[in-house]
């Protein structure tokens, strides 16, 4: 029956590819593939996870096209794939949970208290019972305690006893001075004592029983003033002696940006709050150190880090705005994550940035004196980032301890690529772990602690596959096997693989294997529609070519079976900047794919690029684009482009170009920078002025306006808008809170005052960044296929 199945699918498939070329126009319409996706292409399989006795998988799914998605659950014993009952999610413990050394038990968090799970006897017991939330459950002492946070405090349990304690004693706002009598009022207290006796023996008895008190009552936690600022997160030291606890403070006085919604229920036009812009006062975060023992804090000593005064090279660009000589120099603003306790002493892990991105300090941390000692720094004069390493999320990254309690791993890009290293805390000793042309991602180390796992692309920049590696380093074993992406949830027991796989024309499924290398993937879901199905999805050609500077440029190519000579080429951008699009999985540009299918079907061959600043390819090509967005990542699209016309029988006059988010910006700065390469751009919901956009990601790329003026300069399409020659269409979400749509209207005016006409503006009121509804996808991309039919064809 599979067989005929299949037999049938692919003559199905055969004879919609031969009306397509009788044809030369596509069975594929734009309403079609911009339709709802969960309707057209069907539910995809998400949010992949394990029970604690590895006998059942969790997702959510929706094979049944129910108004939202349910959660499934798929049986090893039986191999039933059934829909969660709400009673059954409801009985779930929630995401926030710890397990204790053997594995044996769990604390997690439901509706807001903790319970107990006993995974072995499959057995849960309440623990609290309150109306406030409790946050951040451990297991802590030996597995004794369960330490939690409520209302800015850090509580522990203790499991025997059931009592609870409250360890430290955080307080807003600012601790009041004592009130001392100064001047005459301490002048008639100094006077009464010296004439009345009385009142000497009144204060002597007052002290005594004072000081007897103090003897007789356990003292409580010292207070901890937290002024402004809000606690972020407390973490008990393996001998219970000491907390450290970070805490932030939201920038007063920060301006924001608002969006302004035009098509509301009210009928009223609407004002919401968004992001503010790149340069702004940012969020402050400290760390400190609570000694319960001795009831006092310990500051963190963090004046002595390495190379806290060092300078960014682009200051080389502005004389003006150096130090002119070593005395006005001043310590970096650094960030504090952590920590990683040892786990058998009050030995620490601290990770520190630098908050000009540029530097990454991983730390050991003596809580008793607040000394820090180096262990490795990573400093990049770009900014610092990759896999594992945290720079984008601002925390620690991926790292631990190793078996031996004395030794730190952690990942780098020291080599260039984001690889897996040790370092040991009493000699310092580092060792690279993993070596080589490839990314190392999602790392952890086995229950058994033997063997590392982890995500890589080893076989190629556009593959990922799961890996085994002895935790000291040795050969990789690879355990996964289909070609495509394998996004692999571990079984608690580790004896089986969960895998969401997917493939550059087949939607993500899920899967299930045995750990072991080469051992068969079964599927368990199947999500695609009939009608989705029903067309012959391409899988592109993945190809490399030479950029002007030697580099090697890996892209997507959807190609004609008959192109026609000299024929019409589209090349599209994706978002994002640090994103991968070039690789053999389903692309989270799902749309535009189905868009390149039913281009090619008109005759246009698509060329999708992974440019510089694209994820997979290492620290060299992630910033590439350093100080100059639109330099680099803009010049392999146009290398792209000669090559079509010199490889691929693509006339130099029809050549259009689209993107949508760092797509459009691209787009922008090739219509209006490179004459005469491309005939015809879209842009969508495009970044026209980098001075505008958010700090966070920004200010890693380009440093601040105010700080770089240079790099803001050459880098944001407005100040180019005079070069635009061939056709522009641009679209934007009036709602957009991401890229907002003051960008496009100052741009707007911009052109009109340089007397541009070759150009057009289509806004979608209800539409953010991200477009929702499927009628504002077909008008979008209705007019940019309009656009390449006029200007290519």
């Amino acid at each position: 029956m599979k067989k005929l199945l299949l037999f049938v699918i692919i003559v199905s498939a055969l004879g919609v590819q031969a009306q397509i070329q009788k044809n030369n126009k596509s069975v594929l319409t734009i309403e079609k593939i911009m339709q709802d996706p969960d309707q057209w292409i069907g539910t995809l399989p998400e949010r992949i996870s394990w029970d604690d006795n590895s006998s059942n998988i969790y997702f959510n799914w929706n094979p049944g096209m129910d108004t939202l998605s349910s959660l499934y659950s798929y049986n090893l014993k039986s191999r039933k794939t059934e829909k969660v009952s709400l009673k059954e999610q409801q009985n779930l413990p929630g995401r926030f949970s710890d397990y204790n050394s053997d594995n044996t038990k769990k604390v997690a968090i439901k509706n807001g208290n903790l319970y107990l799970f006993n995974l072995k006897k499959g057995t849960e017991k309440q623990l609290t019972d309150w109306l406030k939330r409790i946050s951040a459950p451990q297991f802590v002492l030996d597995d004794s305690h369960i330490s939690f946070l409520l209302d800015q405090n850090f509580f522990l349990l203790n499991l025997e006893s059931g009592v609870i304690k409250q360890v430290t004693n955080f307080s807003s706002g600012d601790e009041r001075p004592e009130r001392k009598s100064q001047g005459q009022d301490k002048w008639l207290e100094e006077q009464q004592m010296e004439l009345f006796d009385v009142l000497k023996e009144r204060e002597a008895m007052n002290n005594a029983r004072e000081r007897q008190r103090e003897k007789e009552e356990i003292p409580e936690p010292l207070k901890i003033y937290l002024g402004k600022n809000r606690l972020r997160d407390a973490s008990l030291s393996p001998t219970g002696k000491f907390v450290i606890y970070s805490t932030f403070e939201m920038p007063q006085g920060q301006k924001s940006t608002s969006v302004t919604h035009f098509v509301t229920e009210s009928g009223y036009t609407e004002e919401r709050d968004a992001r503010a812009k790149v340069g702004s006062l940012q969020a402050s975060s400290e760390m400190g150190i609570f000694d319960i023992e001795n009831n006092k804090t310990v500051k963190i000593i963090t004046d002595e880090i390495p190379g806290l005064k060092d300078l960014p090279e682009y200051l080389n660009d502005y004389p003006d705005k150096k130090p002119k000589d070593d005395a006005e120099l001043k310590n970096r603003e650094l960030s504090l994550f952590g920590p990683v306790w040892n786990p058998e002493s009050d030995k620490a892990i601290l990770v520190a940035l630098s908050t000009d991105h540029k530097d990454r300090w991983i730390l050991l941390l003596d809580p008793s004196t607040g000394k820090l000692d180096l262990l490795d720094r990573q400093h990049d004069e770009a900014w610092i980032g990759g896999p594992g390493i945290g720079s984008w999320g601002y925390s620690t990254g991926s790292i631990g301890w190793m078996p031996d309690g004395t030794s730190v791993w952690f990942q780098s890009e020291e080599s260039g690529y984001s690889h897996l290293y040790t370092v040991n805390t009493e000699t310092k000793a580092k060792k690279a772990l993993t070596s080589g042309k490839y990314e190392v991602s999602e790392a952890s180390i086995s229950n058994d602690k033997k063997y590392f796992y982890f995500a890589a692309n080893k076989v190629h920049p556009g593959v990922m596959h799961f890996y085994r590696m002895p935790v000291w380093g040795g050969e990789l074993t690879q355990i996964t096997s289909m070609e495509g992406n394998n996004e692999v949830t571990l079984s608690p027991d580790e004896k089986y693989l969960a895998i969401r796989y997917s493939y550059a024309n087949k939607p993500w499924e899920l899967y299930l294997q045995e750990n072991k290398p080469g051992a068969e993937a079964t599927q368990i879901t199947q999500s695609t529609t009939d009608k989705f199905n029903a067309y012959p999805w391409r899988v592109p050609e993945f190809i490399t070519f030479a950029a002007e500077d030697g580099a090697e440029v890996n892209a997507r190519l959807y190609r004609p079976e008959n192109a026609e000579k000299d024929g019409p080429a589209v090349v599209f951008v994706h978002g994002a900047g640090y994103l991968q699009n070039a690789h053999k999985w389903w692309s989270s540009y799902f749309h535009e794919f189905m868009f390149h299918n039913f281009l090619v079907d008109n005759g246009y061959t698509v060329l999708d690029i992974d440019y510089r600043g694209s994820a997979g390819y290492g620290r060299d090509w992630r910033t590439g684009i350093y100080r100059h967005m639109g330099g680099k990542d803009l010049s392999d699209h146009v290398d792209g482009a000669k090559m079509l016309v010199e490889k691929y029988n693509v006339s130099p006059e029809r050549i259009g170009i689209y993107g949508g988010s760092y797509g459009g910006f691209i787009t922008l700065m090739a219509m209006f920078t490179e004459p005469g390469v491309f005939a015809a751009g879209a842009g969508l919901r495009s970044v026209t002025d980098w001075a505008h956009y958010n700090h966070g990601y920004t200010a890693n790329i380009l440093n601040t306006p105010v700080e770089d003026s240079i790099a803001y300069r050459q880098s944001s399409p407005i100040y180019f808008a005079e070069g635009l020659e061939g056709a522009l269409l641009m679209c934007h979400g009036m709602v957009d809170d991401n890229v907002q749509f003051q960008d496009i209207v100052r741009l707007s005016q911009r052109l009109i005052e340089l007397g541009k006409e070759n150009w057009e503006l289509a806004v979608y009121p209800v539409e953010a960044h991200g477009f929702v509804e499927p009628s504002s996808w077909a008008d979008e991309y209705k007019r940019i296929f309009k656009l390449f039919e006029e200007n290519l064809k």
